[in-house]
């Protein structure tokens, strides 16, 4: 696991976990030992699809950065099936109280959703690897000087000040 997904995985959590603590606390104040049952229910839902679906994520790009978009994408599909998927499952039953457990859910699932999206919005994360990612390559050494036609040493292109990093231009 990459320290930058650890840190959005921990930030979702630290955000998620209180929201749905308290919705199954008023959930349970509510709607009694049912609606206690169902924000139960629907914090373990959250934890486990939103937790296995980072892990998934987290594992597609690891390997394949280039793909994150369409990656994630694709396991928020996911996520949002399989859960549309066991609410209907539980929709009638007398397990749990079913509009406790699909508030909580809603809650829960918004709260993860939006710590991850304010962990990604405020880490510091390189989007381009300082160094070459391949085994076995180094980074190339600065051209030598070239020889103008009059026979003067010209600056190599590194030296060029419009090519240099940290430089503006045009104000």
């Amino acid at each position: 696991m990459q320290p930058n997904d650890a840190r959005i995985l921990k930030g979702a959590a630290t955000i998620a976990a209180p929201v749905g603590l308290v919705a199954t606390v008023v959930s349970a104040v509510v709607a009694g030992g049912k609606g206690l049952t169902g924000g139960l229910m629907a914090l373990a839902v959250v934890a486990a699809f939103f937790g296995l679906g980072s892990w998934a994520l987290m594992r597609i790009t690891q390997d394949k950065p280039q793909v994150a978009m369409a990656a994630g994408m694709l396991v928020y599909t996911v996520q949002i099936l399989l859960i549309g998927i066991f609410v209907i499952a539980f929709k009638n039953t007398t397990l749990f109280n079913g509009r406790a457990f699909a508030l909580v859910l809603l809650f829960t699932a918004l709260a993860w959703v939006g710590g991850q999206i304010r962990q990604s919005l405020t880490a510091r994360m390189l989007y381009v690897d300082p160094l070459p990612s391949v085994p076995g390559t180094s980074v190339p050494a600065k051209p030598a000087a070239r020889t103008s036609a009059s026979g003067k040493s010209a600056p190599a292109e590194e030296d060029s000040p419009s090519l240099k990093t940290g430089t503006s231009h045009g104000g």
